[in-house]
């Protein structure tokens, strides 16, 4: 399966995202803000994290404008995968690929720890092949991570199964200790109505390798590539 990188300027992780997908076999490339490729329909977008224009405005609110940002749209409404993690996410809610949008950290600060996640949907071409109850370490790196959006999305996100992670405890509970940024009701990640789209803060990149402190991330990538062919 192939992959495709989009950088914008301020970008950081585009390098992690690439050794990441390379190490569970995925064929990936870069691809400049300013192209308007026709991604191929059984590629993955990957959109990562850094601080795209550096985050002026709100974060993501520049990048969504992006010239490439109309070809990361025809994929997604196409049924192509996308990820977008950590700014990537933000951009995603900014281009109302996602709903609700990530606000300042509750704690005001910069918060850059590991954290623990477990998947709350397994239907998803991103969790399908993660076990129920699992959970997994990978850390966060953001200012802007706090979750929002009003009762009646997220009351719409829980009874459609698309709330795809949240934050939790060594036993899989989502508890406010748990919680690092004040997301509500725990989120860590959510899915687009087709559940092709995906947008989380955590960096699965970052946990992709026992020399960096552990794996787990790669259960993402795994859980796209094994279900190649599948629908979503």
């Amino acid at each position: 399966m192939r992959a495709a990188v989009v950088v914008f300027p301020g970008t950081w992780s585009d390098r992690d995202c690439m050794y990441a997908l390379g190490r569970v076999g995925m064929e990936a490339r870069r691809v400049w803000h300013r192209e308007t490729p026709a991604f191929a329909r059984d590629e993955l977008v990957v959109l990562p994290g850094g601080f795209s224009y550096g985050d002026y405005l709100r974060c993501g609110a520049i990048a969504r404008f992006s010239p490439v940002m109309q070809s990361v749209r025809a994929h997604a409404e196409a049924g192509g995968l996308v990820i977008g993690i950590c700014n990537g996410f933000q951009i995603l809610c900014e281009a109302g690929l996602l709903p609700g949008a990530l606000m300042r950290n509750a704690s005001l600060q910069f918060r850059c720890a590991p954290t623990l996640l477990v998947a709350a949907e397994h239907a998803s071409a991103f969790t399908r092949s993660i076990a129920p109850g699992r959970v997994l370490a990978v850390p966060i790196s953001h200012g802007e991570g706090n979750y929002y959006a009003d009762t009646a999305a997220l009351d719409g996100l829980e009874r459609d199964g698309r709330v795809a992670f949240r934050y939790c405890d060594a036993e899989g509970r989502a508890t406010a200790e748990a919680n690092p940024n004040g997301s509500l009701r725990n989120i860590a990640g959510v899915l687009s109505a087709g559940r092709n789209v995906l947008g989380m803060m955590p960096h699965p990149e970052r946990a992709c390798d026992a020399l960096l402190g552990g794996e787990d991330g790669n259960a993402i990538w795994e859980s796209v590539l094994a279900g190649v062919g599948a629908p979503a």
